[in-house]
């Protein structure tokens, strides 16, 4: 994994790893990752939404970091990215990466889909969020806002 992922500037180690799914809570319970309740046609609509969320998401690489930022006009933080991101598709979600976290299900690293949520942290504490784009042989791809690159995409894995 990178340094770079945490939202604060200096270089740390990374410990701590979260996973949530606030797909799975913004839209029904049902929607859950890959739901048996749900009918395959269902399934695949929820993936297409996903990656359509994932996809919108990647439209702001490039734009820089800015400590508590949340709109393209002045940069983004990690958790205001997300949360701008989400609130385009009717997910509202509160920035504050640790926030976040609070807000979502816990999904296993191999059952990630795009758009859910990544977290990162070191000592029990969470200080990075990224979301999902795509998850491949090669890794899970995120795209995030990073202190010294601005918002980008990179595999975590």
């Amino acid at each position: 994994m990178s340094d770079s992922l945490p939202s604060s500037c200096p270089k740390q180690p990374l410990s701590l790893i979260l996973i949530f799914s606030l797909l799975s809570f913004a839209f029904s319970p049902a929607f859950a990752n890959n739901d048996p309740q749900l009918p395959p046609a269902a399934q695949d609509q929820l993936l297409q939404l996903r990656e359509f969320i994932a996809g919108y998401a990647q439209n702001f690489v490039g734009i820089p970091y800015r400590r508590g930022g949340i709109s393209t006009a002045t940069g983004f933080d990690c958790s205001g990215f997300t949360s701008f991101a989400l609130k385009e598709f009717g997910v509202q979600v509160s920035t504050g990466a640790a926030i976040q976290a609070d807000q979502g299900a816990p999904v296993l690293l191999d059952e990630v889909e795009p758009g859910d949520l990544v977290f990162f942290g070191r000592r029990g504490r969470i200080t990075h969020v990224a979301m999902v784009v795509k998850r491949t042989e090669e890794g899970v791809f995120c795209v995030h806002s990073t202190c010294s690159r601005g918002i980008m995409v990179e595999n975590i894995s």
